[in-house]
């Protein structure tokens, strides 16, 4: 089993993107940093340890590799390949006088 694997196919093997060709898009435009580093090119080898931030849906992922995937599989067995560093999200009401309080203690 090999240490190293293209961004690209990592991405895609982790179940982040439907294609590859989407996870090219999106290293393609600028949008992928890896260790902080802006990333350009799909065919940037990673490994276990590196931590990898980019655009999905309307938020930043923030992932650290932990292992190389063989194979595009479950999405399950995807997800011992990496560890979700991402803040947890506070979702706030639209109007902020619909947040409602639990009652004192009386």
């Amino acid at each position: 089993m090999s240490d190293r694997l293209r961004l690209d196919k990592w991405l895609w093997h982790a179940r982040f993107f439907k294609t590859r060709g989407l996870a090219q898009d999106i290293i393609q435009s600028g949008r992928m940093r890896v260790n902080g580093d802006k990333i350009h090119k799909s065919s940037r080898e990673i490994g276990k340890g590196d931590v990898l931030t980019f655009p999905q849906a309307d938020r930043v992922r923030v992932i650290r590799v932990i292992g190389i995937p063989l194979r595009r599989g479950s999405a399950p067995e995807a997800q011992i390949h990496y560890e979700d560093l991402d803040p947890i999200p506070s979702r706030m009401p639209e109007d902020p006088d619909a947040v409602s309080f639990p009652p004192p203690d009386a």
